[in-house]
């Protein structure tokens, strides 16, 4: 289980703890499935990369499950080539950037690629779930999308709802995907935070000679991570979560907790900054 510090004791952290604390990485491995259990609203999060085999998703023994879903949750978001999620019985052709939602008690969960050369890479988030859901697939043409921001703050980004309540019904878990500009490299600026439930980011598109200074922690007492591609980022209600790149990138968002309410966010004055 990875275990996140308070507010307090992040205050006192040094450059390796922050990273040890906030940051997931290596979730992508060739041929492999990869998870982290974190003690942030108990979300696992993984990936999967498949090559010529087909790949299942079985739950470790730490999850005490008979099945990896058996009580939980999942969004897949393929974030490389063709593939294919197999949940149940049913086939769900992933495209790049499409997403796949996947319903508490689904069975039989696998992961394949159209191509060994251009192998799908499946960004996994799941969290606990009170209830079951139809599992759906939802194209990145079918998101809810808007533009936001704009050039003069170099924030202008295209933001896509694909797990949120106006399109389908989930438990807890909503997710989408913010894509910024050509040119725009700040995100979620002015910031917010979640008083009522957790988020978490994975950057990817993002050049691999270039990075994204990522702020977190409470308003007053900020502080920073240096993220590169295929990198997660852990935000508990008490932080603010903001990133500005060297590059124009793209990043998943999920959250989890108290409600689902897109627009439940607590603003940060910039002149509270610190």
């Amino acid at each position: 289980m990875h275990e996140l510090p308070d507010a307090e004791r992040t205050r006192t952290l040094s450059t390796d703890g922050l990273r040890a604390a906030f940051l997931v990485r290596g979730l992508f491995a060739a041929g492999r499935v990869t998870v982290r259990h974190v003690d942030l609203d108990r979300v696992i999060l993984g990936g999967a990369v498949p090559l010529g085999e087909t790949l299942q998703l079985d739950p470790p023994a730490w999850l005490a499950a008979e099945h990896f879903l058996e009580r939980r949750e999942m969004g897949v978001l393929n974030i490389g080539g063709p593939g294919r999620v197999r949940a149940g019985g049913t086939n769900f052709d992933a495209q790049p950037r499409d997403m796949v939602y996947l319903g508490r008690g689904t069975r039989d969960v696998s992961f394949s690629s159209a191509s060994a050369e251009r192998p799908a890479r499946f960004y996994l988030v799941s969290y606990p779930a009170h209830v079951a859901y139809p599992s759906a697939r939802i194209a990145s043409g079918d998101a809810d999308a808007s533009d936001l921001g704009g050039e003069g703050g170099a924030n202008r980004r295209r933001l896509a709802k694909y797990i949120h309540p106006a399109r389908l019904q989930t438990a807890q878990l909503l997710m989408g995907v913010t894509t910024l500009a050509a040119g725009n490299v700040w995100n979620t600026m002015p910031s917010h935070r979640h008083v009522r439930r957790s988020e978490v980011y994975l950057y990817f598109d993002l050049p691999e000679t270039d990075v994204v200074i990522h702020l977190l922690g409470e308003p007053g007492e900020t502080r920073h991570l240096v993220v590169r591609n295929d990198d997660v980022v852990l935000s508990p209600s008490w932080s603010i979560h903001s990133g500005c790149g060297t590059a124009a990138y793209s990043f998943c968002w999920a959250m989890g907790g108290e409600n689902q309410d897109f627009s439940d966010m607590q603003a940060v004055d910039m002149r509270e900054l610190k």
